[in-house]
């Protein structure tokens, strides 16, 4: 234990410069020592970091191009996948088919 009251004003400001360099650098230390513990697993293992960054990652998509237009609007289209666009519904009610809108 250090007895702060035999210490002197020079020593007790290094000491608070210390604790608050230590302070602000506890995080980045705790990071980089269990960065080192899960490398040290991975390697264990027989794996690399950068194979486990890669564990279920997605691909990047192809882009899929349009099936249908808006009669009244060319520049809105729609691919068929995923939500029908408002202006597809209201075609579909007005008694339209997807062939109708079709590019």
């Amino acid at each position: 234990m250090i007895d702060l009251d035999t210490m002197s004003l020079a020593e007790l400001k290094k000491l608070q410069k210390e604790v608050t360099k230590a302070i602000e650098t506890f995080e980045e230390r705790e990071l980089k020592a269990a960065a080192a513990e899960a490398e040290a697993l991975l390697r264990e293992r027989g794996f690399t970091l950068a194979q486990i960054m890669q564990v279920g990652a997605t691909k990047p998509r192809a882009k899929v191009a349009p099936k249908y237009a808006n009669p009244a609007d060319p520049s809105q289209t729609w691919t068929g996948r995923g939500r029908k666009p408002h202006w597809v519904i209201d075609a579909l009610a007005e008694g339209k088919t997807l062939d109708d809108l079709a590019i």
